[in-house]
């Protein structure tokens, strides 16, 4: 049980992460082609046209899953910089920045969505309703980390700057995730919930939900990647990085 453990820890290390990093990357873009392309199927070929909304009903099943992973990935990043800030971990610092663009994405991919949504539905692309607003904070608190984090030219600096600041902007989720309940707004609640039955066909659900796969494994992939390329970057000063074949090239 203790080895197990001691082997778990030593990918804390950029240098034992670096490889395995490597070899689960292609695992995961192929996990996104796979959930991709059926979700892409089910939701506009399978999934019946909504009865209210129509055909246009269909950005949700971009729209929803981009909102959760711009939060989840929130969450997460928060999380890598907590532990980086807390336990001076090089790595947690390293894969904090490198979720950041693609939460940006997905934060912007969800605004972008939830307007081209909104216009046919409410008859505007844009209204501070509650939880766009909260969106729209989100998407500057990704970009307010990027941007501080490239201002500070010690990595190590940067990373407990941008911890801060992540850590700060937690409480933005949950008032993002809770706001259709604390106030009266135009967006409408959640189709999916963990305390009742999902007020959507089932085909419409299972769409959602792969599609909600298909950016996980691609948040995943691109994160892996990008940490990969900060590593080289922090690390080339090592021994072991200026050893590795793609640095000789």
């Amino acid at each position: 049980m203790n080895n197990r453990l001691i082997n778990w820890f030593k990918f804390a290390s950029p240098q034992s992460f670096y490889p395995l990093a490597g070899k689960l990357i292609p695992l995961f873009w192929a996990l996104t082609a796979i959930f991709g392309i059926a979700g892409l199927w089910i939701s506009f070929f399978v999934a019946p046209t909504d009865a209210v909304q129509g055909e246009g009903y269909r950005i949700i099943f971009i729209h929803v899953p981009a909102s959760w992973m711009s939060m989840f990935i929130y969450l997460v990043m928060a999380a890598w910089a907590g532990l980086g800030l807390a336990l001076n971990t090089r790595l947690s610092g390293m894969m904090a920045q490198a979720l950041a663009p693609t939460g940006a994405l997905m934060a912007f991919l969800s605004l972008w969505t939830g307007a081209l949504w909104g216009k046919p539905m409410w008859g505007t692309w844009w209204v501070w309703d509650a939880r766009l607003t909260s969106e729209l904070i989100l998407f500057f608190l990704y970009i307010g980390f990027i941007a501080l984090q490239a201002a500070i030219d010690d990595p190590r600096r940067a990373d407990k700057a941008g911890a801060i600041l992540a850590l700060v902007g937690v409480v933005n989720v949950p008032i993002i995730y809770f706001s259709v309940k604390w106030w009266n707004t135009l967006h409408q609640g959640a189709s999916v919930s963990l305390a009742k039955s999902p007020s959507m066909a089932q085909t419409m659900l299972w769409g959602m939900l792969i599609m909600a796969l298909c950016f996980w494994m691609y948040s995943i992939a691109v994160a892996l990647m990008r940490a990969r390329a900060i590593i080289l970057e922090r690390e080339i000063h090592t021994e072991w990085a200026r050893a590795l074949p793609e640095v000789k090239e």
